[in-house]
């Protein structure tokens, strides 16, 4: 037996113990380069209070654990490997990779002081795309005293952390001995466990942006909060940010000139809908909820018979299309009204969605207490740094629920939501807007009633769980029409998406984007069915136009209820897009470059429909 049980075991407790002072190293580290970058920026740290300042430590050491788990995960795969083997090459290699890691890390980090306070967002992969195009004149444009002072800073930062790196770890991974399988398969285990901090959650949402965001109404709190390493290489990871459309279609000049007959200027004549001039406003976002189950939409009949009742109460739009396929694309659509994009999202670039146009701030102008109501994880896909963005007064979400409510995959079932969302509005300051986002209609669609449809086939799963977000609408409308606010209410009921099912719909067609937009409550003066074609991006100037608030800071929304705007939707899929207004219906394949639907198309129609993808991918581009 070459070694003793003892030395067996002490052999991998120096191996833990190594990993444990990497991690204080590495820990210590990037906690020093928040810090760094608040002393560097100090001119807008003054804006932020001693308390603001320990929530940016605070809130940022989620991000620092991942990037941690990120470094210790390369060592702890080394420090395994060493156990079978006395040569020193497992040591040297350690050293190499942690010094190597250091020195990238101090460079992307020194980089970012500067670039900060040009950019206003945290350095991603933008500059290399600024480094292949136009390397020559960036590098020109930056002041040669500006280059020593990082190069000092860089010089400063890694020199510390090298001496200390000497002085604490390199003494205690020279010893390091061969080991057993015992300790191997320890070693393994450990280096597994890495996974959790890197992921950041148990849930449904992986370590993000959104995570670190905590403050509503200054942006460089929330960006100081953000480890710029972690940004950094999700970024390079990420095909979104490095994402650039072309802008080619059609000559520049035509395009705008198109674009703009589709977007006439806004005419402050409009259809009035609403009894008063600042009603308490509800906004359900409802999951999946497709025009396919909406009997008056020429839906599948009894799935939704509540709001089949409500559509012959209110406004209904019957030629309403959403922008895209994802609940993430959606909620921006509706609340930016910006229009989703055939191969990325823009809510997961930080650096592009804080320049998007946001309605809650022209809610917050016009005096309205906001607040936004979800039953699932806020993290999900960046969602907590739009909201926060958004700077909605008040935000709920599955994390404000009791444990026992957490019934779900995706989080708390709609009438546990929707009870929460009534409590609100008898409660919240008058007017309100309140944005209330469903999900129990979303796979696996496990929905906390006896099924009205028998089967498990994922078609009668779906018509379950709208049966059940329908019940529990007709819940909330009935206890709202007994409420003391329902006079003055207008309740809006809008899908974040539509849905392949029922019939499978291939992923192109129309028929999978149409979903329901429909104005109901006791401050909507008669029931109208409005047949003029739209989308979720026209939601934003529809709504302001009845409170006399359109703007053009939305480019892409038109006011629906206005007889000059013109009647037309877009919706845009993975690689293409489709154009559908009335006698049209157009698809475009981004891909083969070419149109595979065309019907109805006039001279001059086709080259419109692209005019509108090629200004949203300039605009895009140019964020």
């Amino acid at each position: 037996m070459l070694f003793s049980v003892s030395e067996t075991d002490h052999f991998m407790r120096q191996r833990l113990l190594v990993l444990g002072y990497l991690a204080l190293f590495w820990l210590l580290f990037v906690i020093v380069i928040r810090a760094l970058f608040l002393l560097y920026n100090h001119d807008l740290s003054e804006q932020l209070g001693a308390v603001e300042i320990f929530q940016v430590f605070l809130h940022g050491l989620k991000m620092d654990m991942s990037m941690v788990g990120y470094y210790l995960m390369a060592s702890g795969l080394i420090l395994t490997l060493s156990i079978f083997t006395r040569s020193p090459w497992p040591s040297l290699t350690l050293n190499a990779v942690n010094i190597f890691l250091l020195f990238i890390s101090a460079f992307l980090a020194t980089i970012d002081l500067e670039l900060y306070r040009h950019w206003g967002f945290r350095l991603n992969t933008a500059p290399l795309f600024y480094l292949e195009t136009t390397g020559k004149e960036a590098m020109g444009s930056v002041a040669i005293s500006v280059v020593i002072k990082l190069l000092l800073v860089c010089a400063a930062l890694t020199t510390v952390a090298i001496f200390l790196y000497d002085r604490l770890l390199t003494p205690k991974i020279a010893l390091l001995k061969e080991g057993t399988m015992k300790g191997f398969m320890i070693m393994l285990g450990v280096t597994g466990l890495m996974i959790i901090p890197i992921r950041g959650s148990f849930s449904v949402a992986p370590m993000n942006t959104g995570f670190v965001y905590f403050h509503k109404t200054k942006p460089y709190a929330n960006h100081a909060a953000i480890n710029v390493i972690w940004n950094f290489v999700y970024n390079l990871n990420s095909s979104h940010t490095r994402m650039k459309y072309p802008e080619d279609f059609l000559p520049k000049a035509l395009a705008e000139q198109y674009f703009r007959e589709l977007y006439p200027a806004h005419d402050s004549v409009t259809t009035r809908i609403f009894k008063s001039d600042q009603p308490n406003i509800v906004v359900f976002i409802l999951e999946s909820f497709t025009a396919n189950v909406i009997e008056p939409l020429g839906g599948l009949p009894g799935i939704t018979p509540n709001f089949n009742q409500l559509c012959r109460e209110g406004v209904l739009f019957t030629n309403f299309y959403a922008s895209g396929d994802r609940t993430d694309k959606g909620i921006i659509s509706l609340l930016s009204g910006y229009p989703a994009q055939p191969v990325t999202s823009i809510i997961k670039n930080l650096a592009k969605t804080q320049r998007l146009p946001y309605l809650n701030h022209y809610m917050l102008e016009l005096g309205y207490q906001t607040s936004f109501v979800y039953g699932g994880d806020i993290d999900f896909a960046n969602l907590r740094s739009y909201l926060t963005n958004s700077r909605f007064d008040y935000i709920t979400s599955a994390d404000d629920f009791p444990d026992e409510y957490n019934q779900s995959k995706w989080g708390v079932h709609d009438h546990i939501v929707f009870e929460r969302a009534l409590a609100q509005c008898d409660t919240i300051k008058q007017p309100f807007f309140n944005v209330i986002l469903s999900l129990s209609s979303h796979e696996p669609f496990d929905v906390p009633m006896v099924a009205k449809f028998p089967g498990n086939d994922p078609e009668n799963l779906m018509l379950n769980s709208c049966y059940y977000t329908d019940k529990c609408i007709g819940d909330f409308i009935t206890k709202a029409k007994a409420s003391h606010w329902w006079d003055n209410t207008v309740i809006i009921f809008v899908a974040d998406h539509g849905h392949p099912y029922p019939g499978k719909i291939e992923l192109q067609k129309k028929e999978r984007y149409k979903i329901p937009l429909l104005m109901t409550g006791g401050a909507v003066k008669r029931h109208l069915s409005v047949d003029k074609f739209g989308g979720q991006t026209d939601f934003a100037n529809t709504l302001l136009a009845q409170l006399d608030r359109a703007t053009d800071a939305f480019p892409f929304s038109k006011d629906m209820l206005s007889a000059a705007s013109k009647s037309f939707a877009t919706y845009f899929f993975n690689d293409g897009f489709g154009f559908v207004a009335p006698g049209q219906y157009i698809i475009h394949d981004n891909i083969g470059n070419q149109f595979i639907r065309t019907d109805g198309a006039q001279a001059g129609d086709l080259d419109r429909a692209k005019s509108y993808q090629q200004v949203l991918f300039v605009d895009y581009n140019n964020k």
